[in-house]
């Protein structure tokens, strides 16, 4: 037999409105209250109806996690942390896979049809209107690793990738290395663009010479592929690559072509993904702290679902430079 909700208000004698606050974080319900529902409700076997739940107060706890690259092992993880991390809180993630020539309305329109409470943008490749036309149509947004800014359209939580690229320049240098060249992510990607801006910006008041080759993709294929075309330019000795994949794949190239890594070439990355500090690979690399920015994320969808009134915020996280064996001991 199904034991109803009914069934619980009997049992628990509270009325089936306390039962259903009882089990909705954030609903008033007197602590008293709420533990005898749960108890009762734990040695009867229910279960709450979170579909029935929805119709009732007009929220489906369902969030949206739109994203578009799912090649890259960063990705995954972050897609995990964001799933646990919305389930504790209560929110049920909905996992969206868009193509990156998709329009903000097209995107919406798909949203819309699952009825989510707020969605949540996890890309650096979406362009910024993706955010305002969320934003306008009143649906809650947090844009996740977004290029930030002071007054945002919606809510961010992200890195200033011009920061990484400086962090990045800063180690090449302080390890020797003066012929330098970047290796970024699709050109259109806004992280990679900044990160090249940072990065030259710094190298340039050296007066090193930088060359800069975008990767078609954010693959171990297409750094590897970059870094191939970047060698038939001309020399190197040191690399920044927008991206671990980017970064593993460069190595892979400089290797074929009987170059050692870091004596000859420096490599340096992004991210810190899992394979970066295993023993035989060992890439130097730029942490992000991710799953603070998640949980920073996660907050804000939280804030917003609860009073939409809240104003969206720009909340900007620093990288740290990950010494490992792509670069030489810096010079004494």
């Amino acid at each position: 037999m199904t034991i109803t909700l009914r069934d619980v208000a009997r049992e628990a004698g509270v009325s089936a409105s306390a039962v259903s606050r009882s089990f909705s974080n954030g609903t008033p319900v007197s602590p008293e209250t709420r533990a005898r529902v749960l108890k009762v409700a734990a040695r009867m076997g229910y279960r709450p109806n979170r579909l029935a739940a929805s119709l009732t107060t007009g929220r489906t706890r369902l969030v949206g996690l739109v994203a578009d690259d799912f090649s890259n092992p960063f990705m995954l993880r972050v897609i995990d942390l964001f799933t646990r991390g919305l389930q504790t809180r209560g929110l049920r993630p909905l996992l969206i896979s868009i193509d990156p020539a998709i329009t903000g309305a097209e995107a919406l329109r798909m949203l819309s049809e699952y009825a989510v409470d707020a969605a949540i943008l996890i890309s650096g490749t979406l362009p910024m209107n993706f955010t305002r036309h969320f934003h306008q149509s009143g649906l809650p947004v947090v844009h996740a690793f977004a290029r930030t800014s002071a007054a945002p359209d919606g809510a961010q939580a992200g890195i200033n990738d011009s920061l990484i690229g400086r962090a990045a320049a800063h180690a090449l240098i302080d390890h020797g290395y003066r012929n330098l060249a970047f290796i970024g992510g699709p050109e259109k990607s806004l992280p990679s663009r900044s990160r090249f801006i940072g990065f030259n910006h710094i190298v340039g008041k050296q007066g090193i010479p930088v060359s800069a080759t975008h990767a078609s993709e954010w693959s171990h294929a297409a750094g590897r592929a970059a870094m191939q075309a970047r060698l038939a330019e001309g020399p190197l000795d040191g690399c920044f690559c927008a991206d671990d994949v980017i970064a593993l794949g460069a190595i892979s190239a400089l290797r074929d072509a009987g170059l050692r890594v870091p004596q000859d070439v420096g490599v340096i990355g992004v991210n810190d993904i899992e394979i970066a500090g295993w023993e035989e690979v060992n890439l130097t690399t730029i942490a992000l702290p991710v799953a603070e920015i998640v949980a920073a994320c996660i907050g804000q969808t939280e804030a917003l679902i609860t009073d939409p009134a809240t104003l969206p915020a720009a909340q900007v996280f620093a990288g740290e430079v990950i010494l490992r064996g792509t670069l030489l001991a810096r010079p004494a």
